[in-house]
């Protein structure tokens, strides 16, 4: 008997038969769909999947996507991975792999030198892709995910297209729960409160920030906080604020995803010009963030996630 089953956040299905006996399912009615055949747990190819196929599963990866390169060791798929980019320094081994690609102004060459047959990028900087292609190599984009489902998405995809579909859909399970655990350990601390919490996020410390519609914000909104950039600058969501906003708005909370970029702590941010007197300095609620862990859509969200609630739970215990 065979069970088809719905399976993740990426318009997966997994067909399942008694026996391992492989079957195929087609789902076309997005874009992020996924077409794959497999048994239990092994995928057969050729996989399509976020706009690409690969007839064979890949053995030699290159990311130019710190994200990604956490997905894929995430998923498992890190012995496939033989070069990453300068930025992709988690986990650490990756790391080790002592390679230092550019992701900004990739050199083609570079690239090819390994064999990949794979490369993933989260963006495509001039003609990279049409490059690549030419050389027969294809190419994943995971561009920047504005929601967690996408961020889903993503990990779902490179589980497909690398062999590893049934850890991928598991990690999306474990995140989602992890997350929606965080948020519910929170509650109680925001009705405590009995009042709305706003905050500032900071990206870099000339107050450049973000609004509720980002990845980010939309994290935040996940806790019930008010953005403070939210309206400021319509159309603009990473506005730049300006410092008389910032106080005039007198945020319940500072959030710092600026702490190695900029070496931000809440000890400089108390000694700013006309910041002494705001809520979030007097009570010392002033979070600090791993930039990176901040910046990124992959599995280690939960951490941050983790970190609002804690800081929550702080904030309502008036420590």
């Amino acid at each position: 008997m065979k069970i088809l089953s719905r399976a993740g956040f990426a318009g997966l299905f997994i067909c399942a038969a008694t026996l391992f006996a492989a079957c195929t399912q087609t789902d076309s009615t997005t874009e992020t769909t996924v077409v794959v055949e497999t048994t239990v747990s092994e995928v057969a190819y050729p996989v399509t999947a976020g706009g690409i196929t690969l007839e064979a599963q890949p053995i030699r990866i290159v990311s130019l996507s710190p994200t990604h390169t956490e997905m894929l060791y995430a998923i498992g798929a890190g012995d496939q991975v033989v070069a990453v980019d300068e930025y992709s320094n988690f986990p650490a081994e990756a790391v080790a792999l002592g390679t230092k690609l550019s992701g900004y102004e990739p050199n083609v060459e570079s690239i090819a030198g390994y064999e990949p047959d794979l490369v993933v990028i989260s963006y495509d900087p001039g003609n990279l892709v049409e490059q690549l292609n030419a050389l027969n190599i294809p190419v994943y984009i995971g561009n920047g995910a504005s929601s967690l489902e996408q961020a889903y998405e993503q990990i779902e995809q490179l589980g497909a297209l690398t062999g590893h579909l049934d850890v991928a859909v598991q990690l999306t399970s474990q995140i989602q729960a992890d997350i929606d655990a965080a948020v519910s350990a929170s509650s109680a601390s925001v009705t405590a409160l009995g009042e709305s919490i706003s905050y500032f996020y900071e990206l870099d410390n000339t107050y450049y920030t973000v609004t509720s519609n980002t990845f980010v914000g939309q994290i935040f909104k996940l806790f019930g906080l008010e953005n403070i950039a939210d309206g400021v600058e319509e159309g603009n969501d990473y506005p730049q604020l300006s410092s008389e906003v910032i106080v005039s708005s007198n945020p319940t909370m500072i959030f710092l995803a600026d702490t190695k970029c900029c070496a931000q702590t809440p000890e400089t941010v108390a000694v700013r010009e006309g910041w002494q007197k705001m809520d979030a300095v007097v009570n010392k609620n002033i979070v600090q963030l791993d930039d990176d862990i901040a910046s990124r859509w992959g599995p280690r969200v939960v951490e941050l996630v983790k970190s609002i609630s804690d800081a929550l739970a702080l904030v309502a215990a008036g420590e």
